[in-house]
């Protein structure tokens, strides 16, 4: 039988969220970056700089980063390894992917980039110090599948660590659901040609896993000593585990 997939707060079958996400990106690639700044205020370059605190990326590491965008957490991660170590960048669509391409060339950084399905990494198990995911999880359609391929490909005592929209304090939820979905889609008219696309990110932070179901979520993956760490009143979650 058939299975559905949420698609912000739409259900779509599963082999076509994909392809439905994939648009969203195409439309927004080019302003991305700029509307990461806008919409957060700046602040998203503290939480990937948080993020990267919690991964602890060691030089001559090997580091994956999935769902890696526009790359600037990848670029972080290359600084972070140095010349001995390697950081690979996957995503799913390929516009993004090759924005995040030649960021880290423009950043000096040489680094393989492939484009792949994170339910389905096309690399051998026990091959990574690290894997990354910066606001790419949400986005995925078997969100455990996607954990569980994560988990594969870590080396033994590896982490995982996840950046990831999440459950704000809800004192703090009606202003924030007021700037989601007033806000975010006329700003996202205006600077990327997409109220829809921005309305959509919207819809799909409420509808993706909160920090404890996300944390359970991950050690149902296989994962061990699973953590998160609240930022900005829990708009943003960073969640960390081991594979043993």
């Amino acid at each position: 039988m058939a299975k559905d997939a949420d698609f912000g707060f739409r259900k779509v079958p599963e082999e076509e969220k994909a392809g439905r996400v994939g648009e969203v990106f195409d439309r927004v690639a080019e302003r991305y970056d700029v509307m990461n700044d806008l919409m957060s205020f700046g602040l998203h370059r503290y939480w990937k700089a948080f993020a990267l605190a919690v991964a602890r990326p060691r030089r001559g590491e090997r580091v994956l980063d999935v769902a890696s965008g526009s790359g600037d957490l990848a670029v972080r991660l290359a600084r972070a390894v140095g010349p001995d170590g390697e950081v690979w960048a996957t995503d799913i669509n390929r516009r993004m992917l090759a924005r995040g391409r030649d960021r880290l060339l423009d950043a000096g950084v040489l680094t393989p980039a492939v484009q792949c399905d994170a339910e389905r990494l096309p690399f051998p198990g026990n091959i990574f110090d690290c894997v990354t995911v910066g606001f790419g999880l949400r986005n995925m359609t078997r969100k455990e599948a996607a954990l569980a391929e994560m988990a594969r490909v870590l080396k033994p005592g590896g982490r995982l660590v996840v950046l990831e929209f999440s459950k704000v304090w809800r004192p703090l939820a009606p202003a924030y659901d007021a700037y989601s979905f007033r806000v975010l889609p006329w700003v996202g008219e205006r600077v990327a040609g997409s109220a829809d696309a921005y309305r959509y990110l919207a819809e799909s932070i409420r509808v993706h896993p909160d920090q404890a179901a996300l944390k359970a979520m991950m050690e149902a993956a296989g994962l061990s000593e699973v953590e998160y760490f609240n930022l900005a009143a829990g708009i943003v979650a960073v969640h960390r585990g081991y594979r043993f």
